[in-house]
């Protein structure tokens, strides 16, 4: 268990899911936890689902935190309203896109422990998968505490930033691309003749299934593909109608305009 206080300056579904991890992973209690948002409504939501401090000030919540999570609404409005009330020996943990440690620390305008963050939706229920940068005055064990908490809903894995738009397009937007694919193959099977809830039951399984079975046995992806394709069967059938379609380059395609469309984000004067 941490003997820190976490703070959040943004509550909404991301927060609400590290919150939630946090908590259950037991690594602080419920009183080392306190989050701001910009709406009462909000914090009343996020107060009655885990009994943590609110606060409408973001200030509170700064000068309070020995880890501070950052995604508010208006990033570069509350940057300098909070940087005077930030502890030197808090860590920043800032997960607002487009945003790089070199502005976030030109914003702060002091010297602070950064580490910039992208995790996406899966988060909400235990799956996310998260990157890390972390500039020169975060050490190994603050590295460590700040991992553990973003393994408490998902994995983890600390990345250069240079690959940060890489891993925008290949996990922080990925999930995206995923639900089209469901919703299509759903789609195909109400066509067949399948009520629609069972139709999305049965693709989102079978997604699910695939993705574990690359992560746990660790075989390539073209290895388990070939596993299913049977000499002139119904598999093969359609991996070549994907082909046909376009499919490989359509979604390389599309996961690096994501990528360079973060570039471009971080780029903008």
């Amino acid at each position: 268990m941490f003997d820190k206080i976490i703070g959040f300056i943004g509550a909404g579904n991301m927060g609400s899911a590290m919150i939630g991890g946090i908590l259950n992973a037991s690594l602080v209690t419920t009183g080392q936890v306190i989050a701001s948002a910009h709406s009462k409504e909000t914090l009343d939501t996020i107060h009655s689902r885990f009994s943590i401090e609110t606060t409408l000030s973001n200030e509170t919540v700064a000068e309070r935190s020995d880890i501070l999570f950052l995604k508010p609404n208006k990033f570069d409005e509350v940057i300098p309203q909070i940087a005077p009330h930030v502890k030197s020996s808090c860590i920043i943990v800032s997960i607002a896109a487009g945003k790089t440690i070199a502005a976030i620390e030109k914003a702060f305008g002091k010297e602070i422990k950064l580490v910039r963050a992208m995790p996406n939706t899966p988060a909400l229920v235990g799956e996310a998968m998260s990157a890390l940068c972390v500039n020169a005055h975060v050490t190994e064990a603050e590295l460590s505490e700040v991992q553990a908490i973003f393994n408490s809903f998902g994995k983890a894995e600390v990345v250069p930033e240079s690959l940060i738009d890489a891993v925008v397009g290949v996990s922080g937007s990925s999930p995206a691309y995923v639900y089209l694919f469901i919703e299509a193959m759903a789609d195909a099977a109400v066509a067949d003749g399948m009520p629609r809830a069972q139709a999305y039951k049965f693709a989102a399984q079978s997604v699910y299934g695939a993705a574990k079975m690359v992560l746990e046995t660790g075989r390539h992806p073209g290895e388990l593909k070939d596993a299913v394709c049977s000499p002139g069967g119904t598999t093969i059938e359609a991996v070549a109608a994907l082909e046909r379609g376009g499919l490989r380059d359509t979604v390389i395609t599309a996961q690096r305009a994501c990528s360079k469309k973060s570039h471009d984000m971080s780029t903008a004067k």
